[in-house]
């Protein structure tokens, strides 16, 4: 078994020429960042510059420098559905949703049951009945499970939350009517779990208590620290904050939308920076909150939102939009200021770990969970008479998936939509009516593709989480009806999967790669780049996913020597 391992890695992993390769910077530890909604054009336009921006000169130069030692990956496309939640356990697992099981933050399960009480967000709590066979669920991994979503550390009893946020009673359970929580959802191993069983450290910072689905499978302890202010708290000031731009959040910094940091361009830099200090105490061999000293973690990282906002955020109250100024991806001042802030945070990292001597020996990824669609303005549709909407007036969803329930969490859209059916027997018959009723001329609800039985059991396989149907839009068109949005995510188009990616250190030499690679490359990478064995990954074994192309410690390490039983 030992010999085909090698030889996969060697020839079918790497993709490339077996040739000699000079001897790399030893990496120690792996930096990854996503910052969510970026781009692969908006890292060439910032770093390279583009008329009518900023003087035409570059406006990320800590992204920039970056690049000049890193391989920088044009074409790389993140997760079908492109939502956050599968974005990141692709980044983590190497797989996609047909072996990882997450489609989206809010899905459905026919195998598992409600939750013991009802969710922040309005997933009805059930009957439970231990052994019988579940009677299926609408499934939540966001703020919903928090004990108190109003409050920035989740309600947790103690401390700045992390999974003491979560409550038990607003988790699905399984036919054991035990609850399900989130490193249990997902179901195969990420990199954090093979790291933390090779004896690393490990850390992550998300946006919810429910990411740390990341830690999956087990009982949660696959990361030594984690840290996961909710982004859709109450806006609070944040005495001792300073964004990396400069900004205090000593106090509020935009008043007029404190219902959640996601409401402003503002508020969301100082939610930002709060994992950016976390990055920092880590760097500087402390725990996030800096309260003892700890290793400096193996893997670690964080997400960005702040480019995410700017590129769909619609904030009347101040005067700004944000989003593009035309198709070349041209930034709007509110995105330009989100992008200049995350640049700014990368140079805080690099500096730090220069600092504390840990650059060399550290692989810097820059990725996103997602694209935004759509750059080019014209585009944009926003419409309300969704396929839920068209499905839901015929009597085919479900209560939980119905946009006509008052109290319930709605049905899964962006710009995108998912649908599970109260009866999958129906499925040719909604199909129909959605094709009724989106005929080339005069097509109301923007349906772009619809996919349905073999077409999608083709990309996904079936079993209890696989969606009845799949409707993609026309580009631009977004289903969520929102006046506060100009884009969104979760769909398949170019803009929404097309993401930056860069890998760093400073023994690379400069590269592009045009050829196309997916995201679900990172999490196989890392561990190679780490010295593990990139199969202990279970969806890297079943769906084959190769290591990232064209960096220098590919096949610098000899797997044969490595023991692995059959």
């Amino acid at each position: 078994m030992k010999k085909i391992i090698a030889t996969a890695l060697a020839v079918g992993l790497g993709g490339v020429s077996m040739g000699a390769v000079a001897k790399p910077q030893k990496i120690d530890h792996v930096l990854l960042i996503s910052i969510d909604g970026m781009h692969a054009l908006d890292y060439v336009n910032c770093s390279k510059g583009i008329s009518g921006v900023n003087g035409g000169s570059p406006y990320c130069p800590n992204l920039a420098a970056l690049g000049a030692t890193g391989i920088n990956y044009l074409q790389a496309s993140t997760s079908r559905p492109s939502d956050s939640f599968p974005g990141l356990m692709a980044l983590v697992t190497g797989g996609t949703p047909r072996t990882v099981g997450a489609y989206y933050d809010v899905s459905y399960d026919r195998a598992l049951n409600p939750p013991a009480i009802a969710t922040g967000n309005g997933v009805a709590g059930g009957a439970c009945t231990p052994g019988a066979t579940p009677i299926g669920t609408r499934t939540e991994y966001e703020e919903g499970i928090d004990l108190d979503q109003t409050k920035l550390n989740g309600g947790a009893p103690s401390g700045d939350g992390g999974i003491n946020a979560i409550d038990p009673k607003k988790l699905i359970r399984d036919q054991n009517c035990k609850p399900v929580y989130p490193w249990n959802f997902v179901r195969t191993n990420t990199i954090f779990g093979v790291a933390h069983a090779a004896g690393m450290y490990t850390a992550w910072s998300d946006k919810h208590p429910a990411y740390s689905s990341v830690s999956g499978p087990g009982n949660g302890s696959n990361l030594n620290d984690y840290y996961s202010p909710e982004i859709n708290s109450t806006v609070i000031p944040l005495p001792g904050v300073v964004t990396p731009t400069g900004a205090s959040c000593a106090a509020i910094r935009d008043n007029t939308h404190t219902g959640a940091w996601s409401d402003s361009f503002d508020n969301i830099q100082c939610y930002d920076t709060l994992k950016v200090n976390g990055i920092l105490n880590q760097i500087s061999g402390k725990r996030h909150d800096g309260s003892m000293e700890a290793p400096v973690p193996a893997i670690f990282g964080m997400n960005f939102q702040a480019v995410s906002i700017g590129e769909k955020l619609i904030e009347k109250s101040v005067g700004k939009t944000g989003g593009y100024i035309d198709n070349e991806g041209r930034p709007s001042d509110a995105l330009l200021n989100e992008i200049q802030f995350v640049d700014a945070a990368i140079g805080q990292f690099v500096d730090a770990l220069q600092a504390h001597h840990k650059l060399d020996s550290t692989l810097i990824v820059i990725a996103a969970k997602h694209g935004q669609s759509t750059i080019d303005p014209a585009r944009f549709s926003p419409n309300v008479n969704s396929p839920a909407t068209i499905l839901d007036n015929a009597g085919l969803l479900p209560l939980s998936e119905s946009p006509s329930n008052p109290t319930g969490i709605g049905p899964t859209e962006d710009d995108i939509s998912l649908i599970w059916l109260n009866d999958s027997s129906k499925t040719e018959e909604a199909v129909a009516m959605l094709q009724q009723q989106s005929p080339p001329t005069n097509n109301v609800a923007g349906i772009g593709e619809i996919y349905s039985g073999a077409g999608l059991n083709q990309l996904f396989g079936k079993d209890s989480r696989t969606p009845d149907i799949i409707v993609t839009p026309n580009v631009g068109v977004i289903y969520t009806g929102s006046s506060k949005k100009l884009s969104e995510h979760g769909g398949w188009s170019h803009d929404d999967t097309n993401t930056v990616l860069l890998l760093s250190n400073p023994s690379f030499e400069a590269k592009t790669v045009n050829a196309p690679v997916v995201n679900m490359s990172v999490a196989p990478t890392i561990l190679h780049a780490l010295g593990l064995n990139p199969y202990e990954l279970e969806s890297v074994r079943i769906e084959h996913t190769p290591l990232l192309p064209a960096l220098p410690f590919l096949h610098s390490r000899v797997w044969a020597d490595r023991e692995s039983e059959d």
